[in-house]
């Protein structure tokens, strides 16, 4: 549920991750990958803000870089009024605590030669929280928090199905009661059936701690039932943001419709026109220097944007969307265009 607070839990703004490409015989830096480009948004207390676009659009390098598992290479992040952008790891130590993360694939993110229970405990165990005691009736706990026995904690991940190692991934990050989750992409390797419950079950918990989630997902029928504001991103850049019902209800950027259209209906009788992408993404090795998505569709405006900044602007209140003539309707263009006048 959205906080009615107004100062964020977290902020990033201007945020840039770029990867070195090297080659030759010395392997010297001949580009980079832009994987994020630009991005700047807001996480509030208690709010889940949805993170949704194609694969390789730069979802989880943003989640990675706002936990700090990637260094950014430009811009600034900052949680709580504190700014971590270059915070050394001994500095960073006592916030991760309050910042985890829920990663895509649980066979992957969990180590086949732990116990479940050694899993569990291992965040007590580095930040020096309770006695062995004490932690063996917490590792229960949160073992019945996420729906599964306290038999569970002698057993190891590979035992268990896909749901149920998610389940215990969700336990080691709720393991030392975090104020902000990043959940990347964590029904994806699900099946359908499965991926329902753990969105209940992440719905209740952000109830019951009051936690706050960065919820990253390519399928926007994942996010609709779980985000308060949602974030479209195209190769590297923030191209709209509002509330969920805004995005579902009125989308105002081209892409966004795009993905939009691809969810399947559930009422046969809804007959709902399929946008169908042409062209290739653009490589974030050499992207585009004008409009991304209008040089994908080969817009006719597209040659007008090259060299221009097309930043988020104010579309409606609290609806955001880039500027940009190549991926907004004609009335909305004008519209900008005769704020950016006044």
């Amino acid at each position: 549920m959205l906080s009615t607070v107004n100062t964020p839990l977290l902020t990033c703004k201007d945020l840039r991750v770029h990867f070195p490409v090297r080659g030759g015989v010395m392997l010297r830096q001949t580009g980079a990958v832009h994987a994020v480009d630009g991005v700047s948004l807001s996480i509030q207390p208690g709010e889940t803000l949805g993170l949704v676009g194609e694969s390789g659009c730069g979802k989880s390098t943003i989640g990675k870089a706002l936990v700090r598992l990637l260094k950014p290479t430009s811009g600034s992040i900052h949680f709580q009024n504190t700014d971590i952008t270059h915070a050394s790891q001994r500095a960073l130590r006592p916030l991760r605590r309050d910042i985890q993360m829920i990663f895509q694939d649980p066979a992957e993110s969990l180590d086949p030669r732990m116990s479940v229970r050694s899993i569990i405990e291992e965040p007590y165990v580095i930040h020096g929280l309770g006695t062995r005691t004490e932690r063996v009736q917490w590792v229960n706990e949160m073992l019945d928090r996420v729906g599964l026995p306290a038999s569970s904690a002698e057993r190891y991940s590979f035992e268990f199905s896909g749901g149920q190692r998610q389940r215990i991934g969700i336990a080691r990050a709720l393991a030392l009661k975090p104020k902000l989750i990043v959940c990347d992409e964590p029904v994806s390797a699900l099946d359908v059936s499965v991926q329902s419950q753990i969105l209940n079950l992440l719905v209740e918990l952000q109830k019951d701690f009051g936690l706050s989630y960065l919820f990253i997902a390519h399928d926007l029928s994942v996010v609709k039932h779980v985000s308060d504001r949602v974030a479209v991103m195209y190769l590297g850049k923030i191209v709209e943001l509002a509330s969920s019902d805004a995005i579902y209800q009125n989308p105002r950027h081209a892409y966004t419709e795009a993905l939009l259209s691809a969810i399947p209906s559930t009422d046969p009788k809804e007959r709902r026109e399929k946008i169908l992408l042409e062209g290739d993404v653009p490589s974030p090795i050499d992207p585009p220097a004008g409009s991304a998505f209008g040089h994908r569709m080969n817009h006719p405006l597209y040659e007008e944007t090259i060299g221009e900044e097309m930043p988020l602007k104010e579309i409606s209140p609290e609806h955001w969307v880039t500027a940009d003539p190549c991926c907004i309707s004609k009335e909305d263009w004008n519209h900008l265009r005769s704020k950016a006048s006044r």
